[in-house]
């Protein structure tokens, strides 16, 4: 971006980037001040970018022009994501840090509004997915009720009315612009999966040697030679892969390994295939 960073001008663009619309009552709720200092943001904005946005007389919104190209955000769908679901870091760091980012994922503005406004109203939406399994455009209506972040992708977890039970979508899976409809009667209230907790145990490899044990101990944090996890029981898979254990197979190499699940039975019930 080549205009100096404004905190201001940023969230005005990523709502109407990614939300197709923004007003004065959005921002003064984020920004926690009065709607008239909002409006006179806004009003800053549009004078500098006048033709970024266009005014909806009936919504009383501010909107997305055709000419509209932003030039405070990055338009990659993390950005808002982080932001939208608390993760953002804090914009100035006093310290020089690097973060690693894994790489961006196709998800478009014309996704996510719907899916945003599903989540937010409890409404079920009409989808085009590919899965591993059925890699075409496969339709199906879901009803989401989080957005979920692992290590390396954005999951919605979501309702599906063909399968009848709940599942894991990846957001950049998703095909087309997805079509609202009424209100479901599944919440997330009904996800048995997503609310039950299930303790992952660690340990180092008993194949390492005492020194490099108790290396890995300090390193996990661990105490009397265990680290405890708590994973909601459908996130199980997620956790471990964050972690880089495979539950399927163990390392040749003990040094590659580091660590073992000592309750590997315990969480069977919640793994991949």
């Amino acid at each position: 971006m080549s205009h100096k960073h404004n905190p201001s001008y940023w969230l005005i663009e990523l709502l109407a980037w990614w939300e197709g619309n923004v007003q004065p009552s959005q921002l003064a709720l984020y920004w926690q001040c009065s709607r008239q200092h909002a409006s006179n943001k806004l009003g800053e904005y549009r004078r500098e970018y006048p033709q970024a946005l266009d005014y909806d007389e009936t919504r009383k919104t501010y909107h997305p022009a055709d000419s509209f190209t932003p030039a405070h955000i990055s338009r990659e769908a993390n950005e808002y994501l982080n932001w939208l679901t608390g993760y953002s870091p804090v914009a100035q760091q006093q310290l020089a840090t690097w973060t690693l980012q894994p790489p961006p994922r196709s998800i478009t503005p014309q996704l996510m509004r719907p899916l945003v406004q599903a989540l937010r109203e409890g409404r079920r939406v009409d989808v085009e997915y590919g899965s591993m399994s059925r890699p075409g455009r496969d339709g199906r209506i879901i009803a989401p009720h989080h957005l979920v972040k692992t290590s390396t992708r954005w999951h919605i977890r979501a309702w599906c009315e063909e399968k009848s039970r709940f599942l894991d979508f990846v957001l950049s899976r998703f095909h087309g612009i997805p079509e609202l409809l009424g209100k479901s009667d599944r919440s997330v209230i009904d996800d048995n999966d997503w609310n039950m907790e299930v303790e992952i145990v660690l340990a180092p490899d008993p194949r390492l040697s005492p020194e490099i044990q108790q290396t890995i101990e300090q390193d996990y944090g661990m105490k009397n030679g265990r680290l405890v996890l708590l994973s909601r029981a459908c996130m199980v898979n997620y956790t471990l892969q964050g972690l880089n254990l495979d539950p399927r197979k163990l390392e040749a190499q003990a040094e590659a390994q580091q660590v073992v699940i000592v309750n590997l039975n315990d969480i069977k019930p919640w793994l991949f295939g």
